[in-house]
């Protein structure tokens, strides 16, 4: 196959820290390529153009009083406005753009460009948040102010950040094109926000009861029923701490090795994925890059990493009884 004609992804580092609790996520693009992000999906068949990461933009001059209970709000409306342009010039320019955070905040940005590119295209973006936090929080909720808990509330177009963008078009996706997945832990406002908008949410008891395939079997047909396209927006403390130490914003009881190795495989066979953000690992607290090295195998299974090349698609019909009792005549398994 010629270069031209090989599908294409687009790194970029977006080295934000300011909208979490703990220093650190700055250096998460660097540990993505250390742990070899870009050589893999390379290997992939893939044509990986790195972007690099963007400079820290001048701080855009106020504009009246920040909003209340929103951290460091001018300089992250800084990097949203200048990121949100570069998704949107990425996501026309054809490639699949991989967001490499920093922290959650990014997704104002990241998001709201690609949602643009896709409005334009008369396609409706959908989101998946993969999360043990609904970041549903907005600047009247907020018990921290830390801007990270507020983004898929600003993406949905709720109310009290309408300046974050200044002259950059909004493109929000509406609460009914969100999908919060492997939440356990939700402030008491943001719940009842998050009921009152009816966002579809599995929460880790969900999972427990219900697992994986069937659930995010569920958001793909959502998707295609709608004609729609996938952003995936993976915060790594979607999983359990004993598999992704690295973060800072810990919570017990989440998502397995295999169960996250099980969604992208799953999304991978849907074809909807056009849009990636990776956020909030932090180097600083990793174990010798753990953290890092799971989060790249996940996203090489989201892109087509596979222990054996399947014959069959992951939702194949299986053998029924009568199939199943002639093989074991003959001694099959």
């Amino acid at each position: 196959m010629s270069e031209a004609a090989q599908p294409r992804i687009a790194l970029l580092g977006v080295p934000l820290e300011i909208g979490a609790s703990q220093a650190g996520t700055l250096m998460g693009p660097a540990a993505l390529r250390t742990a070899g992000i870009g050589r893999i999906l390379d290997q992939l068949g893939f044509v990986v153009e790195d972007h690099g990461d963007m400079l820290t933009p001048a701080i855009a001059p106020a504009e009246g009083p920040p909003p209340a209970n929103a951290k460091y709000y001018d300089v992250i409306k800084t990097w949203i406005r200048a990121l949100s342009e570069h998704s949107y010039l990425l996501a026309q320019s054809g490639a699949v753009p991989i967001f490499m955070g920093g922290d959650h905040s990014l997704s104002m940005g990241s998001v709201n460009g690609v949602a643009r590119h896709w409005q334009e295209q008369g396609r409706p973006l959908f989101v998946l948040w993969l999360d043990a936090h609904a970041d549903y929080n907005t600047p009247q909720t907020t018990e921290t102010g830390n801007m990270h808990g507020m983004s898929a509330a600003f993406l949905c177009g709720e109310d009290g950040l309408e300046g974050l963008l200044g002259d950059v078009p909004r493109a929000s996706i509406g609460p009914e094109r969100l999908d919060l997945f492997g939440i356990r832990s939700i402030d008491p406002l943001e719940r009842k926000l998050v009921f009152d908008r009816r966002v579809a949410i599995a929460d880790m008891r969900a999972i427990d009861e219900f697992g994986v395939a069937v659930l995010i079997r569920r958001v793909i047909e959502r998707v295609r029923a709608s004609n729609g396209v996938l952003h995936l927006s993976f915060d790594v403390d979607f999983l359990d701490p004993a598999v992704a130490p690295g973060v800072g914003t810990t919570v017990p009881g989440g998502a397995t090795y295999r169960e996250a190795h099980l969604i992208m495989e799953l999304l991978h066979d849907s074809g909807l994925v056009r849009s990636v953000d990776v956020v909030e690992l932090n180097p600083f607290l990793d174990e010798r890059g753990r953290t890092a090295r799971v989060a790249v195998e996940l996203i090489s299974s989201l892109f087509g990493l596979q222990i054996t090349d399947r014959r069959t698609p992951s939702n194949a019909v299986f053998p029924d009884n009568s199939q199943i009792r002639r093989k074991s005549k003959k001694g099959g398994p």
